[in-house]
């Protein structure tokens, strides 16, 4: 059997955790190189961009992880996907630099996202921001920490005491005109991953995104979520299972403490 399969338990993750904090930190440090400076910008589909600083990252994560752990699939925003992936039993799903826009335009607002899922649920979440060197991290058995204590959810009684993160891009957009006097304050940040980190560990009370996302702007901080005892649906309630076919979630997202979860769907239900 390989030394590196689901079946060698808590201690296994507990490297593999290891691991990926060290890459998310190491990519940071590749993005780095380009923040504020000089990098090229290509269109991509949908009108979303990506800089010389994605591609590297993502070229040195998939490199770094995949020889550490050659049985495991991947999924990446900046990666060709293949269906090779479907038959792992583990996957990698990464974001090399979520919050493109933020970092084009020199907004401190963007992280390297690591996620591990298993059999369809994430069972690690890495989440790296290189500008303000915090980073977010948990795996299965393991406390979800920020720069390295431990953390956990806010815990009010319902949304009208609640601060929510939401998208930049959705406010400009008008999206949250509705939902705007529903809770006790709306703050807006870019990169999904690291509003759902932010929100992991007790800096928001909730997040909400009004429009659709990938599997791999989620997963990772999903698990943070997750392993703090919230929870991440859609906005219509539904279940997310990572690694399918299709990454692309549809009807946008909620994401925070469970007993905020109902009211949340009930109120953002599309």
């Amino acid at each position: 059997m390989d030394e590196h399969t689901e079946n060698d338990g808590d201690t296994n993750l507990q490297e593999i955790l290891k691991l990926a904090e060290d890459v998310a930190r190491k990519a940071g440090r590749i993005i780095l190189q380009y923040y504020q400076k000089s990098f090229d910008i290509e269109r991509k589909d949908h009108n979303q961009s990506v800089t010389t600083a994605d591609l590297e990252a993502d070229h040195y994560l998939r490199e770094t992880l995949l020889t550490a752990y050659p049985e495991y699939g991947w999924l990446s925003e900046e990666t060709r996907d293949s269906t090779e992936r479907l038959s792992k039993a583990r996957v990698w799903v990464v974001d090399p630099l979520d919050g493109t826009r933020e970092f084009i335009h020199g907004i401190p607002e963007f992280v390297v996202s690591v996620g591990l899922v298993e059999k369809g649920q994430p069972i690690l979440g890495v989440i790296y921001n290189p500008v303000t060197a915090e980073i977010f991290a948990a795996a299965t058995g393991v406390p979800t920490t920020y720069n390295g204590a431990p953390a956990q959810l806010t815990h009010k009684s319902g949304l009208a005491e609640s601060s929510i993160l939401s998208s930049r891009t959705e406010q400009e957009h008008g999206l949250w005109q509705p939902y705007n006097r529903s809770f006790g304050e709306v703050k807006t940040s870019g990169s999904v991953a690291y509003k759902m980190a932010l929100t992991a560990v007790g800096k928001a009370d909730f997040f909400v995104s009004l429009k659709p996302k990938n599997e791999w702007d989620i997963c990772a901080g999903d698990f943070l979520i997750r392993n703090c005892g919230g929870s991440t649906l859609t906005r219509r309630g539904g279940i997310i299972l990572y690694n399918s076919p299709d990454p692309f979630v549809p009807d946008g997202i909620v994401a925070g403490p469970q007993n905020l979860i109902d009211e949340a769907v009930q109120l953002f239900r599309p």
